[in-house]
């Protein structure tokens, strides 16, 4: 399973809207397998389709496996994903790995659920809460040819990382406090 490179801003395939998946066939296994060792190598959450130039709707999460949720350690093959769903209100921290070396805050919806398609193109739902639901609603952003930039108000926040900062998110009050 080969490390993809990560596509970085401004590269255009980061502004397209990703084509449907049809079917999963091997080659599609492979992307998966691609994206899931390039994932582990970045050291990141999630990655998108796009990001290793592929413009298919087609992300894999992982959340840390120290984080506070059911779902940590554990993978997230999600195709053709869409939000159904979404409640709440929170303004994490939010990094890209195709945007290294910055940080900003962003609105996101507290809890979501996503329907999509496993990679045994079984119909699933997902619902996420904090990191997981940041992740989610990130990853179908990258979909849409969105960037986490381009929320209303993040210029503002945007902020070069320091080495030692983590990439956990704090809660929107901590997160205010540490805007300089």
């Amino acid at each position: 399973m080969p490390i993809r490179p990560i596509v970085l801003h401004p590269n255009e395939v980061l502004r397209q809207k990703c084509k449907k998946v049809g079917h999963l066939d091997a080659k599609l296994q492979q992307l998966i397998d691609d994206m899931v060792e390039t994932l582990s190598d970045a050291k990141g959450v999630g990655l998108a389709a796009p990001q290793v130039g592929v413009p298919l709707r087609l992300t894999v999460i992982r959340l840390p496996e120290d984080y506070d949720d059911p779902k940590a350690g554990q993978l997230l093959v999600l195709v053709n994903p869409e939000i159904v769903k979404a409640t709440g209100e929170w303004e994490p921290d939010e990094g890209c790995l195709s945007i290294p070396g910055y940080w900003a805050n962003v609105k996101r919806n507290w809890t979501v659920t996503v329907k999509a398609r496993d990679q045994k193109n079984r119909e699933i739902r997902v619902k996420g809460e904090g990191l997981l639901g940041q992740a989610l609603q990130h990853e179908i952003d990258h979909l849409n040819g969105m960037l986490y930039i381009d929320h209303p108000g993040v210029i503002d926040t945007l902020r070069r990382a320091r080495p030692a900062e983590t990439r956990e998110p704090r809660d929107s009050q901590a997160a205010s406090e540490s805007v300089e």
